[in-house]
């Protein structure tokens, strides 16, 4: 990733407004961000400061009130399959298993049977779900229909992944697998990912850049590098005063919106 590459992705201004109950909720303003290609930016602050609203702009959920939300420097207008979104509840259809799962969007976009199966294969040997290719969304663990999920959006050709707290509903030693498998796919495809999280250890762990959101209205209020070796050990003291930085940087939002 160069420093001077064209980003894959450019906020400019962006402002989003909803109406609810005849009245005009400001959800986003002036909130500009640019990630490069293959980046892992993750994205962080107080809930309701407008980081889901951000990331359903960037996957053409909602379009913006103002302001300028730019894919390759071209106005983004509706969901597409260059941005894969990954929910905290899986979205997985019931009714099809991990091969269907998987398999649905080159389908439907009428990739030849021979491609989409072997698209499929590739996908499910990288999440490391050979086992369970028949199974059913039931049947599978939450990890595992998040790997799923995952796999489902780089079969569809995604170019950026955007993850809404993918984690939030494990078990802790479930998220902490998921996190180090997730970032070997990452290294491995060189995807740019933007990962909405609640969790300050968890942005640290994986992100490139930080990105914090002050509080509603939200704009992004400031941004820390990252820069620790990979892979990062928790423990360790520069680990820790990065993690120390953001927390003072987060309860300063907190004691305004409370002042």
């Amino acid at each position: 990733m160069r420093e001077d590459a064209n980003p894959i992705l450019d906020l400019r201004g962006v402002s989003k407004e909803f109406a609810l109950q005849g009245q005009r909720i400001e959800a986003l303003r002036d909130a500009n961000l640019r990630v490069r290609p293959g980046e892992f930016v993750c994205l962080i602050g107080a809930s309701g400061c407008g980081k889901s609203t951000l990331l359903r702009i960037v996957a053409g959920f909602e379009i913006v009130t103002r302001g300028q939300a730019l894919m390759w420097g071209r106005p983004i207008t509706g969901p597409g399959p260059e941005r894969g979104m990954v929910f905290q509840d899986y979205g997985l259809f019931p009714w099809l298993t991990v091969r269907g799962n998987i398999g649905f969007g080159p389908s439907a976009r009428g990739r030849p049977t021979q491609e989409v199966r072997e698209t499929v294969d590739r996908f499910i040997t990288l999440v490391g779900l050979q086992r369970f290719a028949d199974a059913y969304p039931h049947q599978l663990s939450g990890g595992m229909k998040q790997r799923v999920a995952i796999a489902r959006v780089l079969a569809n050709d995604a170019e950026i992944v955007l993850m809404d707290e993918p984690f939030g509903a494990l078990d802790a030693m479930t998220r902490e697998r998921l996190q180090d498998e997730l970032l070997e796919i990452w290294q491995r495809t060189r995807l740019t990912v933007l990962f909405v999280t609640h969790s300050i250890e968890e942005a640290i762990f994986l992100g490139d850049r930080i990105m914090v959101m002050s509080p509603g209205p939200g704009r992004i209020d400031s941004e820390f590098i990252v820069d620790l070796p990979r892979p990062r050990d928790v423990v360790a003291a520069d680990f820790n005063d990065l993690r120390r930085e953001l927390s003072l940087k987060l309860h300063s939002h907190h004691a305004r919106k409370a002042a």
